[in-house]
Parts: C-alpha cells; sequence; structure tokens
C-alpha cells in the first residue's frame, strides 16, 4: 500500500514537471530569447539589406515587436518554405514569421497569431506571352516555390497545370525568366517587388487579371501553447491599436515604400482563415 502511494505521488510530480515544461512561454523567458524561422530572401518580410548586411523586414519587424514585449533577446534563423512547419513542430524555433498562410488544413498542425497580411496570389507571364489569364495555363508548366500556399492553389485553379516547383521563389522567377516555365506565380507583394527590381525591363513583363486566391498571413505558433499564442496577439493588437501598425505598413509596402501598394486591406486584431 505504502509502495503504491509512493509511485503514485512521484507520477504525479512527473507529470507536474512536465506540464511545468510545456509552458513554452515560461521557457522563453528563461532562456532569454526567442528564436524566430524567417525566410531571409522575401523582400519586403524578411531579407537582407544589401547595404547594411542586415536582416530586416516586415515580419522582422513583428519578430523583434514580440521579443521586445516579452523582455527577450530576438534571435532570427533563417529557413526555407519548406521545412517551415517541421522547425516548429521540432522546437528548433519558437515563432514563425515566414509569410505563412493560416488556413484550415495547416490549423491541424499548428497555431496561428491574429491576421498580419492579406494578400492575393496572382500570376507573372512574359508580356510576349500568348497566355492572355489564368484558365490558359492548363497543360502548361508554371514555376512557384516549393511547399507554398501557390504551389496548391494553382492547382485548385488549373487542375492540368504542370507545376515546377524550387525551393524559394526568385529561383522559381528566374525559371520562368528563362523559359524553362511559361509562368510564375507568387503572392501580389513579391510580384509587385520583382517588377520593381526589374527597373526598364519590368515592360518585357505582365500580370494575368484573375488572382487564383486570397491569403490570410499570420505568425506560426507551435500547437497548444496558449500562453504564448495569448502574449503574440496581444502585442499585435496593441500594434493595431497605437498606430504602428499601420506605420509599418506604410513603411514595407505602402507610400514609404517602393511598392506602392495602396491602402491596407485587414487590421492586426483578428482571425481571418483561409479556405
Amino acid at each position: 500500500m505504502k509502495f503504491h502511494w509512493l509511485a503514485t505521488v512521484v507520477a504525479g510530480a512527473a507529470m507536474f514537471g512536465s506540464a511545468v515544461h510545456a509552458d513554452q512561454l515560461d521557457d522563453i523567458k528563461k532562456k532569454g530569447e526567442l528564436v524566430v524561422g524567417v525566410l531571409g530572401t522575401d523582400e519586403p518580410n524578411s531579407y537582407i539589406d544589401p547595404k547594411t548586411r542586415e536582416l530586416v523586414g516586415y515580419e522582422v519587424d513583428l519578430g523583434r515587436a514580440v521579443a521586445q514585449k516579452l523582455g527577450v533577446k530576438p534571435v532570427f534563423k533563417q529557413i526555407t518554405l519548406a521545412a517551415r512547419i517541421p522547425e516548429l513542430q521540432q522546437g528548433h524555433i519558437d515563432l514563425l514569421a515566414a509569410s505563412l498562410t493560416h488556413n484550415k488544413e495547416r490549423e491541424a498542425q499548428i497555431d496561428f497569431s491574429v491576421t498580419t497580411y492579406v494578400t492575393s496570389q496572382q500570376v507573372m507571364v512574359k508580356a510576349s506571352s500568348p497566355v492572355k489569364d489564368v484558365p490558359e495555363l492548363a497543360g502548361k508548366r508554371v514555376a512557384t516555390a516549393k511547399g507554398s500556399s501557390m504551389e496548391v492553389n494553382i492547382r485548385k485553379a488549373v487542375p492540368t497545370v504542370n507545376v515546377i516547383s524550387f525551393d524559394t521563389s526568385p529561383q522559381a522567377l528566374i525559371a520562368m525568366q528563362q523559359g524553362k516555365a511559361v509562368a510564375f506565380v507568387n503572392e501580389d507583394m513579391s510580384l509587385a517587388r520583382a517588377l520593381v527590381e526589374m527597373g526598364s525591363q519590368r515592360k518585357d513583363y505582365r500580370l494575368l487579371p484573375s488572382t487564383i486566391s486570397t491569403e490570410s498571413i499570420a505568425l506560426g505558433i507551435k500547437k497548444g501553447e496558449a500562453g504564448f499564442k495569448k502574449a503574440v496577439d496581444d502585442t499585435l493588437r496593441e500594434l493595431e491599436s497605437n498606430g504602428k501598425a499601420q506605420g509599418l505598413y506604410e513603411q514595407y509596402f505602402g507610400s514609404k515604400s517602393a511598392l506602392k501598394m495602396g491602402a491596407r486591406r485587414f487590421k492586426m486584431d483578428s482571425d481571418q482563415i483561409t479556405e
């Protein structure tokens, strides 16, 4: 009887210790740093500034804001599109800030913050291409990033399309430019940036009129970490309420940016799930 009681106490203590350890927010504060997974090749979300050689961008600033709210040091880890969710699930990063679409399929794997951006996905072709709109891509080769929602959505829009996937979006764009594919699929902000970077050569490319999807972007959080999710959401809602969210949008996408993408169509105060 005494042994049974002791075993029960030990088991209960072990379960309690495990529960404490499972509190990610507490762990982050104890280690004094927040590890944020970013793409690093996705201007204006996360990219290396060519002048300073430092990592900058919209999602980088969101990661910094969360770290500041928690009183810890932000540490950024560059990851690939395909590795985003596995890196989070395996505990290699604490927070995903990597152009992550919030959809129902991914909700089974991870949790999400409130919406941080709303984007549409479009298709770029050469100006000389006979393709006039998305349905005409049937049976044709289209380039996009591996492990992205663009890869999924272009197949939904055109079931017979031949998708050629690359590790990064810039690689997929180059493939289209080199004639390895007739079209390139990406998010509107990335396409706008690509056209700006082309300079005088932008006249050689155009966007097809139809969008293939509208996507809600959010930060990714490990499943079941309610305390950490609340801290992240509180940070983003505070940025919205004090006007800093609008300032970040103008800096990276709006009037103060090279993209000049127009008025912001979202607020960082609620969850918007991509169907």
